[in-house]
């Protein structure tokens, strides 16, 4: 079991708004949910493409509720959880999660944008959430690594505006904020996880290289903030933990399988996923 953030882990969170975790899951286990993502058919056939506005498109598959399989285990284990608590100062909840499968020499760029700048639209009344990056391939700047402003959370939410098929922040906002806060490449080896605030500019460029850059994303919200109305995402659920040895032993079966558990959102059929406008 990992250990628990560190009050300096903890108020580097606070003050510059995210925190990465290195190799928060080992090898034999990101490898797992690489293979697994990777040869699921059913993740495959619900993913869908978010346009950058430049000409590329980048896929993603999304689910709201975590499932009893591989990628639940992920978003479930203790060590993703028992973070996120330490972080919302709250019990979380599992809000969604998302791959991201930006494809060697084809995965678009993503906007600058806040996801509480579309989450605040779902009916949370505050930024106390939080999103867990977890690097299932090496991201660099070549593959187009996630890319964060330092401290931006501390500007409140931003207008938000279609670029392409995504909602960016306001350009002549974010690049005032960049004269004033530092841009950080976040380069991650696989399994590293970064724990970012809702309200942390963040975006990523194109793939350029001959690399993919697949990414697992998962989304907490705490209870108290549970949202005041219904949206394509859930209200307050319990998160069942599981142990962080559920991985490898879900791992394992997982090859038996054909399709993971999740509740995926399906773009052809549930007009709520297409009308989203996010990610990284």
């Amino acid at each position: 079991m990992a250990q628990p953030l560190s009050e300096t882990e903890l108020q580097q969170y606070d003050q510059d708004g995210y925190v990465l975790r290195k190799a928060l899951f080992d090898t034999e286990e990101i490898d797992l949910l690489r293979r697994s993502a990777k040869a699921d058919k059913t993740l495959d056939d619900h993913s869908f493409g978010r346009q950058d506005g430049e000409g590329r498109t980048v896929r993603l598959s999304l689910w709201n509720h975590p499932g009893q399989g591989i990628y639940g285990a992920f978003a479930r284990c203790q060590r993703m959880a028992a973070t996120a608590q330490q972080l919302l100062r709250d019990e979380p909840y599992h809000y969604h999660s998302k791959m991201i499968m930006k494809d060697a020499r084809v995965g678009g760029a993503w906007a600058w944008h806040q996801d509480y700048g579309y989450w605040y639209s779902n009916g949370v009344l505050t930024p106390n959430l939080v999103s867990a990056f977890i690097a299932v391939d090496p991201s660099n700047r070549e593959n187009g690594c996630l890319q964060v402003i330092r401290r931006s959370h501390h500007c409140g939410r931003i207008h938000h505006q279609l670029t392409g098929e995504q909602a960016g922040a306001d350009p002549e906002r974010v690049a005032e904020i960049l004269k004033r806060m530092d841009l950080e490449y976040v380069e991650m080896d696989p399994g590293d996880v970064l724990f970012f605030h809702s309200n942390v500019l963040h975006r990523s460029d194109s793939n350029n290289s001959e690399h993919p850059r697949w990414s697992m994303i998962c989304c907490y919200n705490a209870k108290s903030n549970d949202p005041y109305k219904d949206s394509h995402h859930p209200r307050y659920t319990p998160l069942e933990q599981v142990g962080d040895e559920t991985i490898k032993q879900i791992g394992v079966r997982r090859f038996a399988d054909d399709t993971d558990q999740a509740d995926f959102l399906d773009p052809h059929h549930d007009a709520s996923a297409k009308s989203l406008q996010q990610d990284v």
